[in-house]
């Protein structure tokens, strides 16, 4: 682990880090809304009829964002093309609160659009703010990371608790509220545009590798988190019909985001202050989601309340897989892509995992049937890649210290 000298996080990091909680926490508000919006009195569809158009705006939004990001490098700019992807959203929002079937469509159009211009274009040109500062990557994608899950966090709660409560049309006015806010941020900002980025000290076969590697590694983490999620799940359904622990049954969803937010916040302090390679900690990552899986196999089909310490054990381990992982791919891709097309290249990160969920689905209901198959597959598949980047890691190491004698 080698410390980091003479490198600094600038006050934009922050600034893009609000923007993107404002924006995650409107747009997941946004989401816990418009099926019980859908299948309400106010436009009274039918159960079947509201998840087939969720299933489509939810699908849209990954297509959306590669042409998002082909606007936003090729045309508009990466700073522009995230407010007007804001705007949109905003719009997209307060079209919700016309109660029709013509404002509910105008409104996921406009979400769509929006967030396929922001979501990128935010990814990238935060990115680039670090270009002559690649020891600090990691650290800042997990900054990002963590506004991320705060937003995620938060916004289904607050957002979802008015909608209830005082109805759709509050609820989707403050989504788009905080959609305005959250381009305020970059709109006001001044950052300074670097002139030269530093040659990269690797070559374009090399850069080339990490990046395919990095892509089949986003996919695959996230297939796996969504097959593991099955047996998780069932076993969150057990622990909160007899705890002895007084936690709300819908509590136990949110536990994991419990052990994000310190768990980032401790990594961002490590990896702002120490460096350590990219791909050793995707190893360590999947490393620590293989015995997360594995502690899970301890657990009882029927649990009991001592097994409620080996759950949140693994939660908390899977919870710093994940850091390990996530924001890292983001700060592989900004270091090894060519920055004018930085964003194209996030965009297309999102297709892998996005056709191995559908593929997933295609078994959700067998695997649904035995959870603990599900929590098995996860397992082997996170030991096979934490092995295959224990390889690779030696690889390299032996490769450079050819070259270096």
């Amino acid at each position: 682990m080698e410390r980091i000298l003479h490198q600094k996080h600038t006050k934009y990091t922050f600034t893009y880090a609000c923007s993107r909680l404002l924006e995650r926490a409107a747009f997941y508000g946004l989401r816990a809304l418009i099926v019980l919006y859908m299948v309400s009195e106010s436009l009274q569809m039918s159960d079947v009829e509201a998840m087939k158009v969720y299933a489509w705006f939810t699908g849209a939004i990954v297509f959306s964002q590669l042409i998002g990001a082909l606007l936003g490098d090729l045309l508009l700019g990466n700073k522009r093309a995230l407010i007007i992807g804001g705007v949109l959203q905003a719009i997209g929002a307060f079209s919700f609160c016309i109660p029709s079937v013509t404002g509910l469509y105008l409104g996921l159009f406009l979400v769509v659009l929006g967030g396929g211009l922001y979501t990128p274009n935010i990814i990238s040109h935060f990115g680039k703010l670090y270009l002559n500062n690649t020891k600090l990557l990691d650290a800042g994608f997990t900054i990002l990371y963590l506004a991320v899950n705060i937003g995620g966090f938060i916004g289904p709660f607050f957002i979802g608790y008015l909608g209830h409560e005082l109805g759709w049309t509050i609820g989707f006015s403050i989504a788009g509220i905080l959609m305005l806010f959250s381009i305020i941020f970059p709109l006001l900002s001044r950052e300074t545009v670097l002139n030269q980025i530093l040659e990269k000290d690797t070559g374009m076969g090399e850069r080339v590798v990490k990046i395919l590697i990095a892509f089949v590694l986003v996919g695959l983490f996230w297939a796996i988190y969504e097959v593991s999620s099955i047996g998780i799940f069932d076993l969150q359904i057990a622990f909160s019909e007899f705890s002895s622990l007084n936690i709300l049954k819908n509590s136990w969803a949110s536990t994991s985001t419990v052990f994000i937010v310190p768990i980032s916040l401790a990594a961002i302090i490590l990896w702002s202050y120490f460096y350590n390679s990219q791909f050793v900690k995707l190893t360590v990552g999947f490393l620590l989601g293989a015995i997360s899986f594995g502690i899970l196999l301890f657990i009882p089909e029927v649990p009991a309340d001592q097994h409620i310490a080996l759950y949140l054990i693994s939660l908390v381990l899977l919870s710093l897989a994940e850091i390990h992982i996530a924001p890292i791919i983001h700060s592989v891709l900004t270091q090894y892509a060519n920055p004018k097309y930085l964003a194209i290249l996030i965009s297309l990160a999102f297709v892998p995992t996005k056709i191995l969920s559908l593929l997933i689905g295609l078994f959700y209901d067998e695997l649904s049937q035995n959870p603990m198959l599900a929590l098995k597959l996860a397992l082997i598949a996170m030991i096979a890649i934490c092995a295959g980047l224990v390889s690779y890691v030696l690889l390299t190491k032996k490769w450079y210290a050819r070259t270096d004698s």
